[in-house]
């Protein structure tokens, strides 16, 4: 990887961000960081999204209010419903999935590194632990990214979007972060779906975070530290 070039990170605060901010603060030489407030449930994961962009020493952190996607989506993770029960239209998949988010969230990330001239947009999605959500796949980022280039760079200063998680499961995460020695940043991250702090421990999140610990044979900092 280029060390001279630019790097956008979508930042939520939670575990996946976290480890692609650490990826990216040892793979590029300038940092910048991208979060979105969409009225998620899980709004203090913006907090820690901050602090991770500090600890990262991020040339820049934007937060940037998406509330469309509110009005729009049909969640769980945005009107408080069951974070257990099937998403009410398409039971194939949970119900915490957010209808277009990543694909807002990655054209207004690209648009916003058009603007500071980065080449690079960093996102944490993973097909491997994806859940069934379909804006995870890797199918789906190539699209994005090809939308972008043909509408915004014109592929005069091409944009690519890297998923350096995209094929790990949770336990390679976890192991890929400790190798990086970044493993105590997982302390200042949120997980939980239902917002709680410490982490409700029982919900789709909570439970995935936990058994990819528990398959890496390593203590998950937020949980220890409480």
């Amino acid at each position: 990887m280029n060390k001279e070039t630019i790097v956008l990170v979508v930042l939520s605060g939670g575990q996946d961000s976290a480890t692609c901010l650490a990826w990216a603060k040892k793979s590029f030489d300038e940092i910048h960081t991208i979060s979105f407030d969409y009225g998620q449930r899980h709004i203090r994961e913006l907090d820690y999204a901050k602090e991770l962009s500090q600890r990262a020493k991020a040339k820049t952190h934007r937060e940037i209010p998406v509330s469309s996607i509110q009005a729009l989506g049909d969640s769980s993770l945005l009107d408080g419903g069951d974070v257990t029960a099937p998403h009410p239209l398409n039971g194939g998949l949970p119900s915490s999935f957010v209808p277009g988010r990543n694909l807002v969230f990655l054209t207004l990330a690209s648009a916003h590194a058009y603007k500071i001239g980065a080449k690079y947009v960093v996102t944490g999605v993973c097909q491997t632990d994806f859940s069934g959500y379909p804006d995870c796949r890797a199918q789906t980022i190539s699209a994005i990214e090809l939308a972008i280039n043909l509408g915004i760079t014109e592929y005069k200063t091409p944009i690519k979007i890297l998923t350096p998680l995209m094929y790990k499961t949770k336990a390679e995460t976890v192991l890929m972060m400790q190798k990086m020695g970044c493993l105590d940043w997982y302390a200042h991250t949120h997980t939980c779906y239902k917002g709680e702090a410490p982490p409700c421990g029982e919900c789709p999140a909570c439970l995935l975070r936990a058994k990819g610990f528990a398959e890496a044979g390593i203590k998950d900092p937020l949980v220890e530290g409480e």
